[in-house]
């Protein structure tokens, strides 16, 4: 059975996530590589914002978490934050969130978590903001322009360099997210370039040193496929390539 349109999914939760908020919605935002693009339909998540006028009850947040416990996961994994226009409209870093969902939370929501408990503070907001007012889709509501602030650059740098840091220890458990990721904080940083994995994986086999092509170009691969077979990989290439990055990373920062 082939999987349905990535959209069809979005399309059918925009309309959901409506019925449940009513006059309390804003607007329904994608980001991630659904909206810049290299969206894998094997392994990518659908990343969105949803942006309300005021805070969400407790009843609405079961009503969400039931929404998204039903629809991600079928096929496509989710993973949506809920913003209100006042914490908006006064930025702080990092930025308050009403509620979360993703496949991580998936057994404590359906172990009858109080959804209270998924609110807070999200440094991660910063980049994914960013990336909404670059690269990002409005679904529906009132203009990106309109909903969101500027982030400062320090806020977003702040943001995308706690996960660069998490890349460089994790590198041998998550080698494909790690460095791509590590990839695309090296072009931002160089050039000044909001990307997708996927585009800092093209970028880097066209621009790095050669002798790190070979272990981009498999990296980038197995990001492509859409098998979860990992072909085996060379650590001491990509230790190698992880250190190479770093150094350039530490003196573009210096």
């Amino acid at each position: 059975m082939s999987k349905p349109d990535v959209m069809e999914i979005v399309n059918h939760l925009l309309e959901e996530v409506k019925v449940i908020l009513k006059d309390n919605f804003k607007g329904f935002y994608l980001h991630g590589s659904l909206a810049m693009g290299g969206f894998n339909p094997d392994k990518s998540d659908v990343d969105i914002l949803i942006v309300t006028y005021h805070s969400l009850s407790s009843v609405i947040k079961r009503r969400i978490a039931k929404l998204f416990l039903k629809c991600s996961n079928a096929p496509f994994p989710i993973e949506v934050s809920f913003l209100n226009e006042k914490d908006l409209s006064n930025w702080q870093h990092p930025c308050p969130f009403d509620f979360h969902y993703s496949e991580f939370w998936r057994e404590e929501f359906e172990e009858g978590m109080n959804p209270n408990s998924v609110s807070g503070f999200d440094p991660d907001l910063a980049a994914h903001i960013t990336i909404v007012h670059h690269r990002g889709i409005c679904a529906a509501g009132e203009s990106i322009k309109a909903t969101f602030p500027n982030v400062p650059r320090e806020d977003y740098l702040f943001s995308i360099l706690g996960d660069y840091c998490d890349c460089l220890v994790n590198i041998k458990e998550d080698p494909v997210y790690s460095v791509l990721n590590l990839i695309r904080v090296y072009w931002y940083l160089k050039e000044n370039v909001i990307s997708s994995k996927y585009e800092a994986g093209e970028w880097a086999m066209n621009s790095m040193p050669d002798v790190f092509i070979p272990a981009i170009q498999k990296i980038v691969g197995i990001y492509s496929s859409d098998s979860n077979d990992q072909p085996e990989i060379d650590f001491t290439q990509l230790y190698d390539l992880r250190d190479y990055i770093d150094g350039e990373v530490q003196e573009l920062m210096s």
